[in-house]
């Protein structure tokens, strides 16, 4: 079993995983899972039109400026929070089932 084990092992190294954009399985579950549930909910349409609207009169590249790196942040948080829900949903798993 230790040599089947071995072997696995160096087919990984010798083949690593493309995960597309994401840097782990955990990140590319956390993709699929944005590809099917668009996160453009109405609270979410609200909360930028407020943004807009405190931005009314700034030029459309100063605006730029602020939206993309708030909409990066967003992603990243919701990213983190999808990740930390797996791990945590594994570990209570595992704490479930132990004898």
């Amino acid at each position: 079993m230790k040599e089947y084990f071995e072997m696995l092992k160096q087919r990984g190294a010798d083949n690593p995983s493309n995960y597309g954009d994401a840097d782990s399985v955990l990140g590319l579950l956390y993709e699929c899972f944005n590809e099917n549930n668009p996160y453009d909910n109405e609270q979410i349409k609200a909360d930028f039109e407020e943004l807009y609207r405190q931005m009314n009169g700034m030029p459309l590249r100063e605006m730029d400026k602020i939206v993309y790196p708030v909409c990066k942040l967003c992603r990243d948080h919701e990213r983190s929070g999808f990740v930390e829900g797996i791990k945590i949903g594994v570990r209570l798993r595992t704490e479930l089932t132990e004898e």
